[in-house]
């Protein structure tokens, strides 16, 4: 069989189905252009459907959501799955950097949309990466540099206004080497260790993430009663917490189901509620403000969750 060409012509995208074009030729066949319709979806993967000049049509599948971007290959495909991910979270460590040294937002805001998103948005780059122990380290290899950063940021070894404003409360770039390298060494574990094959992971990142973070601005916001026990922590706040982890956890338990990585069911929603409320309660401890709540927080929850799932 002789050479083969093949190009490929965008025509047009829409509600998740692009349509182009494609010409084949091989050097001892006449040329053949067939219009292709692909879609990618969580549950069915990606689904082609190929029309020829004479009418006929073809359709297939492929089961792996991510065949349409990542070599077949495992390794490769971990690879690049990290390789993308980590430029998503760079990009988004970068945009909240200038976004707070240009003084959009209050620096406590700011930080705070830096812990809501990162370890969340990173969460949706997992369907990526290949099942079993390698997608696992390779997938923690993202946040895992993310410590390597906040070490030498903290240090004053490497600089980055940006970046250490976005992260610390004073602007002082040792603050990064307590809250920011819990938070990160958090995420990194419970990626590592539990993947996404667990409800432990979803539990301890969404009640980190979403959970501390809008217990933060929604206590600064509308947290006029005070907890008894801790006049730092408000009534407002923890219900933030808790409604928020409790929420992310079931948005994430129906998006990694949608995979088949784990099987949905109220015994996993009664868990991540009890989780929530668990990891809720110690942070409103006055515990949880000496020892820092990025640490107090996961830890709570890769307990509990170990004890519940």
């Amino acid at each position: 069989m002789g050479v083969a060409n093949f190009n490929v012509s965008i025509l047009r995208a829409s509600a998740g189905i692009t349509y182009f074009t494609a010409d084949f030729r091989l050097a001892d066949r006449p040329p053949l252009n067939a219009t292709f319709a692909a879609g990618v979806t969580a549950t069915t993967g990606l689904r082609v459907r190929v029309r020829v000049p004479n009418g006929g049509l073809a359709r297939g599948g492929l089961t792996s959501p991510s065949a349409l971007m990542l070599p077949q290959n495992p390794v490769a495909g971990d690879i690049c799955a990290a390789a993308l991910t980590g430029a998503a979270a760079l990009s988004l460590l970068r945009f909240w950097g200038e976004i707070a040294k240009r003084g959009f937002f209050d620096q406590t805001v700011g930080r705070k949309l830096v812990h809501i998103s990162v370890g969340l948005v990173f969460m949706l780059f997992w369907p990526l990466f290949s099942s079993g122990r390698q997608g696992a380290v390779l997938a923690a290899l993202i946040p895992g540099v993310n410590i390597i950063r906040m070490l030498l940021l903290g240090l004053g070894i490497w600089k980055d206004e940006a970046i250490v404003k976005s992260m610390s409360r004073h602007g002082d770039h040792r603050e990064l080497l307590k809250g920011p390298l819990y938070y990160a060494s958090a995420i990194t574990l419970a990626c590592a260790i539990y993947w996404r094959t667990s409800p432990i992971a979803i539990a301890a990142i969404c009640n980190l993430c979403a959970g501390d973070g809008l217990a933060d601005l929604v206590g600064r916001r509308f947290g006029i009663q005070k907890i008894p026990y801790n006049r730092n922590k408000s009534f407002s706040g923890s219900l933030a917490m808790a409604v928020a982890g409790f929420l992310a956890s079931i948005g994430y338990m129906h998006y990694f189901a949608s995979f088949g990585f784990i099987q949905e069911s109220w015994e996993m929603v009664f868990g991540f509620l009890v989780v929530s409320l668990g990891s809720t309660l110690v942070e409103s401890l006055p515990i949880s403000s000496e020892l820092d709540d990025n640490l107090t927080i996961p830890v709570t929850s890769l307990l509990l969750g170990t004890l519940v799932f």
